[in-house]
């Protein structure tokens, strides 16, 4: 709980010295020219599953039973379909009900005779359908003017007055709590989420990273807020079935929850291209070559109303920069933190960002680490066996001068036997004594 996270989400990017930073033209206002002067255009356009403004590009056909299916939830039929629709339905609600009880109360008079009769029985002063409409909306509506009502007599006309209310009740209740919801919906909310029309693949902490942007247009925050990413991608397993939309999990920091993030400014979401990620084998030219499309989503609950809501864009290869990085937006003046949204889009080229795979980049560097490391253990080894020559020579060196002195002191023995023997068999003469420092 104490602990202290590290969060790789930077709100500024880094920048080099002598960089020159290059514009995108973006097609929602943001930014004034294009990514290092290229355009980026493909022969063939790619389909999209998302598009860039969150829609899925998605239809339903043959489909069995939509309509009971639909109207067995009315009223997120009602809170999903177009206002044009609502308004319809809104309107009708009320009038069928009014023109059916109308048509109600025209039968009841007419089956009483106050039609025709001077003196109305069940409804005063209802002699004509169109009385008997105004009587309804009346009744529904609680006008009550007081020129037309019902009289205790008829007790048909009373129930139904009383079932009328009861209806028209609940036709308000629905008809205003959908209103009030598909007013409330926090889809609205996305219109001032933003992400980066284009993504960047550039080195982040030594290591090649894949990074879009997000931003908050609103100065109120996103409660809870949170990201996710997923690679749609074709491919055919090793039974040979086909999957022509395999959806991937991009990691984005979820196992160490740094997927949660600060909505406040504009943030450039990092995910690392290691050995768990997909794009762990695609180079630059490969990345040029391929067909798969990123989704990515921002998830979090709306701060006035509590109501959670989820914002969608993707990207596909040819929207993918490689070697380029995110201008900084935010900038520090007096006492106030400012955000300049006019480089939301901008990006700057990295010509030193490597045009190989994570995979190659990875090899090269253990190659050159173990290259290295393979030289200084020849060279220990090398200094060793230099030693052990120089300790097994000089053993050689003093094992000869010990068979040397072993040999000369043999001889020295030989002689001081024979000097003995010598003096054995000759008369000793006598000598003069001399001192011990003589001898």
């Amino acid at each position: 709980m104490g602990s202290v996270r590290a969060h790789r989400y930077s709100i500024v990017s880094s920048e080099e010295d002598g960089m020159k930073l290059a514009t995108i033209g973006m097609p929602n206002g943001y930014g004034n020219g294009n990514a290092g002067g290229k355009e980026h255009t493909h022969h063939q356009t790619q389909s999209r599953f998302v598009n860039k403004n969150g829609h899925c590009n998605v239809q339903f056909i043959n489909m069995s039973e939509k309509g009971q299916r639909y109207l067995a939830d009315i009223f997120t039929t009602c809170v999903d379909i177009r206002w044009r629709w609502m308004l319809v339905i809104f309107c009708l609600s009320f009038l069928l009900s009014w023109l059916l009880f109308g048509f109600v109360f025209w039968l009841v008079a007419l089956s009483y005779g106050d039609l025709d009769n001077e003196e109305q029985i069940c409804v005063s002063n209802v002699d004509s359908f169109t009385a008997a409409f105004l009587f309804s909306v009346e009744t529904q509506t609680t006008i009550g003017y007081g020129y037309r009502y019902i009289t205790e007599d008829c007790p048909i006309a009373v129930f139904m007055v009383v079932f009328q209310s009861i209806v028209g009740c609940i036709i308000d209740a629905f008809i205003i709590g959908a209103v009030m919801a598909k007013m409330a919906k926090p889809k609205k909310r996305n219109e001032t989420l933003v992400f980066s029309h284009y993504a960047t693949i550039a080195m982040r902490d030594s290591k090649l990273c894949l990074m879009w942007r997000v931003g908050n247009l609103r100065k109120s925050h996103l409660v809870e807020a949170h990201v996710r990413a997923q690679l749609l991608k074709s491919r055919t397993t090793a039974e040979g079935e086909y999957i022509p939309l395999d959806q991937i999990d991009i990691d984005v920091g979820f196992d160490t929850g740094i997927d949660r993030i600060f909505l406040v400014s504009p943030i450039t979401i990092i995910h690392e291209i290691d050995e768990d990620s997909p794009f762990y084998d695609m180079s630059r030219q490969e990345l040029e070559s391929s067909e798969f499309e990123i989704v990515v989503i921002l998830e979090g609950m709306v701060e006035a109303t509590a109501m959670t809501t989820q914002c969608r864009s993707s990207y596909i290869a040819s929207e993918i920069l490689w070697g380029h990085r995110f201008e900084p937006v935010l900038s520090v003046e007096k006492n106030d933190y400012t955000v300049d949204y006019s480089k939301f889009e901008n990006t700057y080229e990295v010509p030193s960002t490597p045009q190989c795979s994570a995979r190659e980049l990875a090899e090269k560097k253990y190659i050159m680490s173990a290259s290295n490391s393979f030289c200084y253990e020849n060279e220990i080894a090398l200094m060793d066996k230099e030693d052990l020559d120089d300790e097994e020579e000089h053993e050689e060196v003093k094992n000869d001068l010990f068979g040397k002195n072993v040999v000369f002191e043999g001889a020295n023995t030989e002689l001081v036997s024979e000097t003995a023997s010598s003096q054995e068999t000759v008369l000793l003469e006598p000598r003069p004594l001399r001192r011990e420092s003589e001898i």
